[in-house]
């Protein structure tokens, strides 16, 4: 009797490869090898840029942790009395604002009068000094006026200063020519005077002679010199006081001169009493100012 074969044996035969010893370097090696070679740069990643990238973030956490935990808390007594406002007995009273207030006007009215008077003063000035020279000065005049109260003296100056008057070295480098012909004038012969008189004036007419400087008496020649001495120092008031003493003939001779010499006086005597009055104010509003 045959045995029969095992069930095994009876099996389709397998591939011979299959029977082939494997590989020990498989795909799963590689691929856990290559796993492991990027975890160990990761971690060296890591380890090199992670403090730089990480140094900022627990100043934030932190910044960030006391509003996120602090608690709500109720308002205390405290801060209710501060937010109070102060109680009335702390504030200023009512009085003391107003004389504050009244202080701080006055001030600024003190002020307002100071510049004003210095205005005043610095125009009065300028108008001194333009009235000087032999140019009208119109303009000087109109900005003193603007700056000051009316009154007769810059009334009457105004007037004046459209028109000018000679400077004082003008009149005094006139003077000699208008003293000729009033020594001229004053040796005229009267009717009926003789005909060597009437002689003698016709021929004074052609050649002047006439004394200068000190001369004594009150004659015509004394009393023209004396004037013309008076110009020369610059004191007009007085020559005009002793032309004042000449005869008829002669007082009409220099007539022209004085004319102008006395527009002259008129705008200097105008100039320096409005100078005069614009620095009194200016100093009585300082002084009521300190």
């Amino acid at each position: 009797m045959t045995t029969p074969p095992d069930r095994d044996e009876l099996a389709t035969p397998k591939d011979p490869a299959e029977y082939r010893p494997r590989p020990l370097l498989g795909l799963g090696f590689w691929a856990i090898l290559v796993f492991g070679a990027l975890c160990v740069i990761a971690g060296m990643l890591i380890a090199v840029f992670g403090p730089k990238l990480l140094a900022h973030r627990p100043a934030a956490r932190l910044s960030e942790a006391p509003a996120a935990v602090e608690p709500l808390r109720p308002p205390t007594p405290v801060a209710a009395e501060a937010a109070a406002p102060p109680p009335a007995a702390d504030a200023a009273p009512p009085a003391e604002v107003a004389a504050l207030s009244a202080r701080v006007t006055a001030l600024e009215a003190q002020e307002g009068r100071t510049n004003h008077a210095a205005s005043a003063a610095l125009a009065a000035a300028a108008v001194v000094e333009a009235s000087q020279g032999s140019r009208p000065f119109p303009e000087e005049a109109a900005a003193l006026r603007a700056v000051s109260a009316a009154s007769p003296d810059l009334a009457q100056l105004s007037r004046l200063a459209d028109a000018g008057a000679p400077s004082r070295a003008s009149l005094a480098a006139t003077f000699p020519d208008y003293a000729a012909r009033a020594a001229s004038a004053a040796r005229r012969p009267g009717e009926g005077a003789p005909i060597g008189d009437r002689i003698v004036y016709v021929l004074s007419k052609v050649v002047m002679v006439r004394r200068v400087g000190e001369v004594a008496g009150d004659g015509p020649d004394a009393l023209i010199a004396r004037a013309e001495r008076l110009v020369e120092d610059g004191d007009f008031d007085r020559a005009m006081q002793v032309l004042d003493k000449l005869p008829p003939a002669a007082r009409d001779a220099m007539s022209p001169w004085r004319l102008r010499a006395e527009r002259r006086a008129e705008i200097d005597r105008l100039a320096a009493a409005l100078r005069a009055h614009a620095l009194a104010d200016l100093a009585g509003a300082s002084r009521s100012g300190a």
